[in-house]
């Protein structure tokens, strides 16, 4: 990949914002990949498709944008709140990449986090704009990157540091079973994903799971059985090889 942008094509433009959407939608054309199958190039949808940025001609996985000046943080700021809202919600609703460049117009990273790790849960809403506004009334949102579980982040560069495409593939694919699952499973699969991702060592036990049985209930109020719900949810990923089962009530990260 080539970390540059074409900052021949923004010649003639005066607005920042018009220049970042058509230096990194350049980029993203020219450089990247279809995640889920390798398929190169991404195909672009006609411009202003409230859906999505891009199409994989192979696998039809659809793909939106965003991008920023500076490092990766874990808000991100968008549009409109409740066509967010109702995009997600959607059938097909698209898969994320966020891109953040440098000051000089290069790529500092690239993730993709897949459409199943988006909730409305992650979409923060803004205080309506003042009355005397433009656009009095209107409600934004941010995207709080901070509640998507680790596994849902697949970096294709970090840090200015190209990653692996078999890597990337791999990590993608490996969490597409989430989308196959209900509205309730898919929350409990996050949720654990979330908590497993708290635990701050490799190895960890049945116990240190247990210990977020209080915020599960909170989460799920009319489930009575939270430990047998989470000890069902590990071996969910353990089959999935998102987890590593060692021993009895061990388990490792992978």
């Amino acid at each position: 990949m080539n970390l540059s942008f074409n900052t021949k094509l923004a010649e003639g433009y005066k607005s920042n914002s018009q220049i970042a959407r058509l230096l990194t939608e350049d980029w993203v054309l020219n450089n990247s990949y279809c995640p889920c199958c390798g398929e190169i190039p991404l195909l672009e949808f006609e411009n202003n498709r409230p859906v999505a940025d891009f199409i994989c001609n192979k696998c039809s996985e659809e793909f939106e944008l965003k991008s920023k000046n500076g490092k990766l943080s874990n808000t991100i700021t968008d549009g409109a709140y409740s066509t967010m809202i109702e995009r997600i919600n959607s059938e097909n609703n698209p898969n994320f990449f966020f891109l953040t460049y440098t000051k000089n117009w290069t790529v500092n990273d690239f993730l993709i986090i897949p459409k199943q790790f988006f909730t409305p849960e992650i979409i923060i809403k803004r205080k309506p704009l003042s009355e005397n506004a433009k656009r009095a009334g209107w409600i934004g949102c941010n995207i709080d990157l901070s509640k998507v579980a680790d596994s849902g982040k697949v970096f294709l560069i970090k840090n200015a540091q190209v990653i692996d495409a078999e890597i990337v593939n791999q990590s993608f694919n490996k969490t597409l079973f989430i989308r196959e699952k209900s509205n309730e499973s898919r929350g409990w699969i996050l949720e654990i994903l979330n908590c497993v991702d708290m635990i701050q060592k490799d190895s960890f036990s049945l116990e240190d799971v247990y210990k977020f049985e209080e915020k599960l209930k909170i989460k799920f109020p009319n489930n009575n059985f939270i430990k047998d719900k989470i000890r069902q949810q590990l071996q969910v990923l353990r089959d999935k090889r998102i987890i590593e089962f060692q021993s009895r009530g061990k388990y490792k990260k992978i």
